[in-house]
């Protein structure tokens, strides 16, 4: 098992949720937090089991942060 930072987006109509860390795009969605969580999820299962060690960014992620700038 390979250990994960997943980000949750709230958005008006439903919740988006995207991993740190991988190569590509994997994202799953969801009308509440739970079905997001599980749709990504199972979509970071199916990019695993296609792509490999592949899948995997060579950067080592240690901490992921939400932050808020003005621009």
């Amino acid at each position: 098992m390979h250990p994960l930072k997943i980000i949750v987006e709230k958005h008006p109509d439903g919740y988006v949720a995207y991993p740190v860390g991988m190569k590509g795009v994997v994202i799953g969605e969801g009308d509440t937090y739970e079905e997001a969580v599980a749709d990504v999820t199972s979509a970071i299962r199916f990019h695993i089991e296609t792509f490999g060690k592949d899948a995997f960014s060579d950067d080592e992620i240690i901490d992921a942060r939400v932050a808020e700038v003005v621009v």
